[in-house]
């Protein structure tokens, strides 16, 4: 690691739901406005492209078979994805490299041709200063409803790999209740581990400063903005919904945790807009590793054996 500060720009907010085109304009536009604040790390939320799906929690009759709406909604998050390498990781690869920033960015994935076409996955994009991806990790196990849209992920991406800024890796939502999941990243030797999240509501603000204090490395933890006028037109509100167009849904509460589990930025409930917010004492990681380092003299592998399917 050299450097000794980063500047990381959060962006707390929403793509146009399921307009993955808008979404792409949106995000050119808000990597501009964290440039000019001068972030060198721009972080987006989880399926931030084109839409994360909270309908699946909120919107009655989601989960009947055969429902004609839920399958149009299926169809539209699919027809908004986005394919990996494809045209919309081109624009980010040239905005990352263009304005020398690392980029991370949640999406909503397909593949298009062999196996696994017809499937959604939840994934995670990390993308270096040079304009290449340098990490792709699909989430491991779809969440409770969210079943019914993604597909299971795999462990290639499950590292934090080298960037310009330092050793980077990220876990989406519920991941970070994953035990082996967490010890595969503390084994990688992230500096800087992005947590991306619907919203960081009081159990993920938990996770994610748990996770600062067991891996001892600096967590950004990013959550997005959504209303209840965002929701798919197709799908039926709840009552106490339907006369609440700008009620909002996901709240952001996106938040930067120190290596011992403390706040460095609190959590930013309900503040829409890009976030910047400059970590100064990036050494830091390496003096709380004194006291514990699960992947080094805290753990005891003459009594524990780890290994991790990467294909």
């Amino acid at each position: 690691m050299t450097k000794k500060s980063v500047k990381i720009g959060i962006i707390q907010s929403g793509p146009q739901f399921l307009d993955l085109q808008a979404s792409m304009e949106k995000t050119a536009r808000l990597v501009e406005e964290a440039v000019a604040k001068g972030a060198e790390l721009v972080v987006f939320g989880e399926s931030w492209l084109s839409g994360y799906p909270a309908w699946l929690d909120l919107c009655p009759e989601s989960a009947v078979w055969g429902h004609e709406p839920t399958k149009e909604v299926f169809a539209a998050t699919y027809l908004n994805s986005v394919t990996i390498p494809g045209d919309e990781t081109k624009v980010l690869c040239d905005l990352a490299r263009n304005h020398h920033i690392v980029i991370c960015m949640g999406v909503n994935e397909i593949v298009k041709s062999g196996p696994g076409n017809g499937t959604i996955y939840n994934s995670l994009l990390l993308i270096d200063a040079d304009g290449k991806i340098a990490n792709h990790h699909r989430k491991l196990m779809p969440t409770y409803s969210e079943k019914l849209l993604y597909g299971m992920g795999d462990g290639r991406g499950l590292k934090a790999v080298d960037t310009h800024l330092g050793r980077i890796g990220g876990l989406i939502c519920w991941e970070h209740w994953m035990p082996l999941a967490r010890q595969a990243m503390h084994n990688s030797g992230e500096h800087i581990h992005i947590a991306v999240w619907p919203w960081v509501h009081d159990i993920h603000q938990l996770a994610s400063r748990h996770y600062a204090f067991e891996a001892r490395c600096f967590v950004v933890a990013v959550g997005q903005i959504l209303r209840v006028k965002d929701l798919p037109k197709q799908l039926k509100l709840p009552e106490g919904l339907v006369d609440k167009p700008g009620e909002l849904l996901l709240k952001g509460g996106s938040c930067i945790i120190a290596p011992d589990g403390s706040y460095l930025l609190g959590p930013q409930v309900l503040n829409e807009g890009v976030i910047v917010y400059e970590i100064t004492d990036m050494e830091r990681i390496y003096k709380e590793r004194m006291t514990l380092d699960t992947s080094g003299h805290y753990n005891r592998d003459d009594v524990f054996n780890f290994s991790c399917n990467v294909d």
